[in-house]
């Protein structure tokens, strides 16, 4: 990457006192400080990976953090989501983050964006900033953010996390592998749960976080060796840590010697999360909502595992889990209208492939799942 030039401006005297153990690194120093004060970071996400990472980000002086966020503080979310607290359920991240970010450090300036990135902003928003912070946790947005780095020469500092176990690698097309190399396609949909459907040890996301925030640091101060090229594996349970070598893919069609990938595609169809072609089996909450109202005859098949029944239920849905799909499909009805669910819409669709393989042929897909139930048409539904 290219280094942000040291701030033209010498540190002020508020800055020499708050930054003084950074300024006794040699490899920091005044010089590298002013590289951080210039530095401009994008993180995406404010929540259990934004969370450490912009916590600790601003505490060390990043100039310039611009956040992208459109969700709300849930209860469930404090758990692991360290940057909110109890009062800000119900307020957007972005506010609750910004009122933090404020008390830690107000020498620091925040861009916060409330939008959710998409094909349509992504790569005009990435283009202004030296360093991108992937702090989210669905394969559309990591697809999009790698791709939309890549054509934009951008560092991608990357991390997940699932149940006890998270990685972290800095994907930089210029100099090694980007996430496409290493991931060339996303999984099916459905095989890969979210936290939220797997779980996930509440300090996990502190750990990957923190990586990749010294990761970021280091490139603006184009100090150490940074994870280029490497993956880290940690295993919260074992408390080990191992490191996969990555090569740059030479076929990658987004980097490799012959690219196609030229421009941002639909990443909700390439991950499987809305149906591709002209055929929709998609049904939204409140088009549901109508279906039910009418008297309609459909059923109404709940794919989530029990423990989210107990916090959340749909009315009147009959319970299958996804992993009980295929061997009780013939309990199901094919002369009637199914319509799947799940939280966010995900499992359901890889349970309507399941039983589209079965021979079921009148199915739908609450396309936002009990989540936008929640939202958009009964509000006594708890989140999670």
């Amino acid at each position: 990457m290219r280094l942000s030039p040291a701030s033209s401006e010498a540190l002020t005297v508020a800055e020499l006192r708050r930054y003084g153990r950074h300024l006794t690194l040699p490899e920091v120093g005044e010089a590298g400080q002013s590289r951080l004060k210039a530095g401009r970071v994008l993180l995406v996400g404010a929540g259990g990976l934004g969370s450490p990472l912009a916590l600790y980000l601003a505490a060390a002086g990043v100039g310039t953090l611009g956040i992208v966020d459109f969700d709300h503080v849930d209860e469930s979310n404090l758990q692991r989501q360290v940057a909110h607290g109890t009062g800000a359920v119900g307020h957007p991240k972005l506010e609750s983050l910004g009122h933090r970010l404020a008390d830690l450090n107000p020498l620091v300036t925040l861009e916060l964006h409330e939008l959710r990135l998409d094909r349509t902003n992504a790569l005009e928003l990435i283009r202004r900033y030296d360093v991108v912070a992937d702090g989210t946790d669905n394969f559309a947005t990591r697809y999009l953010v790698n791709d939309a780095c890549v054509l934009a020469g951008k560092p991608n500092v990357y991390g997940s996390i699932l149940r006890f176990e998270g990685q972290a690698s800095v994907f930089d097309a210029t100099r090694g592998p980007c996430y496409r190399c290493v991931f060339p396609q996303p999984p099916p949909p459905g095989v890969v749960p979210s936290c939220a459907e797997a779980g996930v040890l509440g300090v996990l996301p502190g750990v990957i976080g923190c990586i990749q925030a010294t990761e970021t640091i280091k490139l603006l101060l184009g100090a150490g060796e940074t994870l280029v090229g490497r993956l880290l594996l940690y295993d919260a349970l074992e408390m080990s840590f191992r490191e996969l070598r990555l090569r740059k893919d030479p076929a990658c069609p987004l980097c490799g010697e012959r690219p196609s990938i030229r421009e941002l595609v639909d990443y909700d169809e390439l991950c499987g999360t809305k149906p591709a072609g002209s055929q929709s089996v998609g049904i939204s909450a409140r088009e549901l909502a109508d279906l039910l109202a009418r008297g309609e005859n459909v059923l109404l098949v709940d794919v989530r595992e029990p423990h989210e029944l107990a916090i959340a239920r749909l009315p009147g849905a009959l319970h299958l889990p996804l992993g009980q799909v295929p061997v009780r499909a013939h309990e199901l009805p094919k002369d009637r209208t199914i319509v799947l669910a799940c939280h966010r819409g995900l499992r359901s669709m890889r349970a309507l492939e399941l039983l589209r393989e079965r021979g079921f042929t009148r199915l739908l897909n609450l396309s936002g799942g009990i989540d936008e139930w929640s939202r958009e048409v009964d509000k006594s539904v708890p989140r999670y």
